[in-house]
């Protein structure tokens, strides 16, 4: 008799449907069958049930947070069962303990960490029994079955799971021991918090950061454009005014003074150019791309998208989703066409079909072996759903995934991008850019993926080198330089993958199918996730925000290693390695354990030279407890009684008897007031000038002042 153990209880379901089963409590019972001639057992974790011993479990001096007692470096990593998971650990113990169980079915998600779970379970509760593994991408009945006829032997993904351990106990070392001295450093520094710094969500908050003083130091500049419109033989169109390759003018007088130069002047065109481009479909998508395109959409979390496509895939509908390929096998391509004729009978598909293609079993960007990592793209399955009854956010994840593989077998979109030079009397040289669309291709399916074009040009009419006409009308546009633009959460995982370098187009396209970067496909949105609950990171209509404690973390590091992105994409480099048995864990520990004590090196050095300067330290002290509920902070500036801290605001302490409604907000436009500026606002009647009050996308300083009976923005001259 055999255990099969997967990862989560869906899972296990999913896995077991396709025989004759009983359930049972923790577990599920398969009756005898071809593939399992003796029965077998199904049962599952929950996720992580074991997790790695805290320091003082290891040692009880570690209790105390002292810079002398770091780095904290175990002498041997141990595991302990998680004691809200201990029943489940206990029910998958004694299955796989039972004399008539002569063998082992791991069923974790078929990579690194589906790898560590469940060998980590079975290393806990000390067993030993022969293993084979299932390695599966997808949790139709076909795909379960096809994966039981072909089980592969537990050394031939142990390597894995040797990459996965490693990951684990490197990250405890990088993580406990930075964390650590950060908030031992920095509450001598009088900010108490606890502050949590990683290997790859330290990294991930200083590109926020980065962008976020990018912002706050831009300075906005005025600049004027000079824009004609011209009449050639009864033929509109608009021109900007150029020279040297620049429009932008500095002096509005010269705008002028240009602008009324060409007023009603001759024109003649003096070069017209067209140059057509073709632009192929857009490739499979792997787990980044579906959540940058989800989040340019929708709008959705990447962790939002992950769930939903998880969802997706335990109920049969797409392939394992937490894939860093954008490619399929010639096997998985095979079943295209009959996944493609179920979803043309679907009302949401059935005008994209017959596709102009009718297979791309031969096409490189799409079906290329050398190019499947551990997992083949995100796709559909041939269990096609009744979309109609998805869920409304499982319906947009579904349908995105569904109409790549469409596109995929539509030819490429042809456009023509022209550009005519317009002299004006001779003297003034005038640009307008423009475009026609000469084949629609894909777009007829993606068109409304939430892409932008990616040119902003009109539609020109035909014209030609040598026309002669006259400017009709000349008007100059005022602008204002625009500082960066914040991350959207999208953007921001694609930036991960990237690991912060600046690409153009196909340079991105190349790194997006490397598994390099900050993180992997399975723990990118966690890590973001994670830097907004530990109030890093604040996102406000999808755009993401530094936090004063983000900020602060981010300065304390400065430029040493602990916040680069190019130490951690090595070091994922180095993971993959060992995953791949090509480099050696041990000496990869040792790496990471000497780095530790660098890091802490790095942070007692830096700590000398901290200022500050510009951060609102104050008011990173009300992320630390409720202990400061009731305490008294001033006088109130309708009734003079006082004012307490009352959670989210402070508010008068007399509202109960006289109903005096005088409050402040601890929040202000996405700002979090310290304690100091409240205080200073009621004494004095103003605050200090606070950074980073946020309305709508734009950001803005200024103070706070108590004026006509009600808390005012107070702007300096």
């Amino acid at each position: 008799m055999k255990v099969v153990i997967a990862e989560k209880p869906d899972q296990a379901m999913k896995l077991a449907a396709p025989f004759s089963f009983r359930k049972r409590d923790g577990y599920i019972e398969v009756g005898k069958c071809e593939l399992f001639p003796n029965g077998a057992y199904f049962t599952w974790a929950v996720g992580h049930i074991c997790e790695l011993l805290s320091p003082e479990e290891y040692d009880k001096a570690w209790k105390r947070w002292t810079l002398e007692a770091l780095p904290l470096i175990p002498d041997k990593f141990q595991y302990k069962v998680t004691k809200s998971k201990t029943k489940q650990f206990f029910m998958i113990r004694d299955l796989v303990k039972r004399p008539e169980v002569k063998e082992i079915i791991h069923a974790g998600d078929a990579g690194r960490e589906g790898e560590l779970i469940i060998r980590t379970i079975l290393q806990t509760a000390r067993i030993s029994k022969p293993m084979k593994r299932l390695w599966i991408s997808s949790l139709t009945e076909n795909a379960v079955r096809e994966g039981f006829r072909n089980l592969l032997g537990e050394e031939d993904t142990r390597n894995l799971y040797f990459e996965a351990y490693s990951r684990a106990c490197a990250d405890w070392l990088i993580g406990m021991n930075a964390s650590r001295v950060y908030t031992i450093l920095l509450k001598q520094r009088g900010i108490s918090d606890v502050f949590s710094a990683g290997r790859v969500q330290t990294p991930t908050l200083a590109l926020v950061v980065k962008r976020e003083k990018e912002i706050e130091s831009f300075v906005s500049k005025p600049f004027w454009e000079v824009v004609a419109t011209f009449s050639m033989n009864g033929k509109e169109y608009e021109g900007k005014w150029h020279k040297d390759g620049e429009s932008r003018l500095e002096n509005p007088e010269l705008a002028q003074k240009i602008a009324a130069f060409c007023y009603e002047k001759n024109a003649e065109i003096t070069e017209a150019q067209t140059e057509r481009k073709e632009f192929q479909p857009p490739q499979l998508f792997n787990l980044s791309a579906l959540q940058a395109t989800a989040n340019r959409a929708f709008k959705f979390s990447p962790k939002k998208t992950l769930d939903l496509a998880q969802s997706l895939y335990t109920k049969g509908y797409i392939s394992y989703p937490r894939s860093d390929s954008s490619f399929v096998t010639k096997e998985e391509a095979s079943n295209f066409s009959d996944i493609l004729e179920k979803l043309s009978q679907q009302n949401a598909y059935k005008s994209y079909f017959p596709t102009p293609v009718a297979s791309i079993l031969q096409n490189k960007r799409y079906v290329n072996e050398k190019k499947v990592t551990d997992h083949y793209a995100v796709i559909p399955t041939e269990q096609v759903p009744d979309v109609a009854k998805l869920s409304g956010d499982e319906q947009k994840i579904y349908d995105l995934i569904a109409k790549r593989l469409i596109a995929a077998h539509y030819k490429a979109a042809i456009f023509d991008y022209t550009t005519i030079t317009t002299l004006v009397d001779g003297r003034a040289t005038f640009l307008s850019k423009g475009k026609q669309q000469i084949q629609e291709g894909w777009r007829k399916v993606l068109f409304s993926e939430g892409t932008k074009d990616e040119d902003d040009e009109k539609l020109l009419p035909s014209l030609q080198n040598g026309e002669k006409g006259q400017v009709c009308d000349v008007q100059v546009k005022e602008g204002k330089t625009q500082p960066p633009k914040r991350y959207t959460e999208g953007q921001l995982i694609t930036l991960m993958k990237t690991a912060g370098r600046h690409l153009d187009n196909e340079e991105l396209e190349k790194v997006l199918m490397k598994t390099e970067g900050l993180g992997t496909e399975a723990t990118r949105a966690g890590i973001i996730t994670m830097l907004k609950d530990r109030k890093y990171l604040e996102v406000t209509k999808n755009q993401v925000y530094a936090t004063d404690k983000g900020k602060v973390l981010i300065e304390a590091i400065g430029n040493k290693i602990l916040a680069s992105p190019e130490m951690t994409a090595k070091w994922e480099q180095r993971l993959a390695e060992i995953g791949e048995g090509n480099a050696s864990a041990a000496s990869f520990m040792e790496q990471v354990k000497k780095l530790s004590a660098k890091i802490i090196e790095d942070a007692v050095q830096m700590s000398a030279q901290w200022t500050f300067s510009g951060i609102d330290t104050g008011a990173i002290e009300q992320t630390k407890s409720k202990a400061s509920l009731g305490k008294k902070v001033g006088s109130c500036k309708l009734c003079g009684e006082n004012v307490v801290d009352k959670g989210d605001f402070y508010g008068c302490s007399h509202y109960a008897k006289t109903k005096c409604s005088f409050t402040v907000s601890k929040k202000i436009l996405g700002k979090k007031l310290s304690v100091t500026n409240v205080k200073k606002l009621l004494e004095t009647g103003k605050t200090d000038v606070i950074k980073g009050f946020k309305k709508g996308e734009k950001t803005f300083d200024a103070r706070l002042e108590w004026k006509d009976n009600k808390i005012q923005f107070l702007f300096d001259k």
